[in-house]
């Protein structure tokens, strides 16, 4: 928060409605805004499966 702030001057309205791929993207790296690959997304599933109904 404090980077978004002070270096990027966004007010905090623009900040709380960022969407996480938003924030990556803003934060850079060589996966800024890419999900998950294919081995972490099967450990989030096994993690927390959807309920059933």
């Amino acid at each position: 928060m404090r980077l978004a702030f002070t270096r990027w001057g966004l007010a905090p309205a623009a900040f709380w409605s960022m969407t996480p791929r938003e924030l990556a993207a803003a934060l850079g790296g060589p996966r800024a805004g890419l999900g998950p690959d294919r081995a972490t997304l099967d450990r989030l599933m096994r993690r927390f499966p959807d309920a059933s109904a």
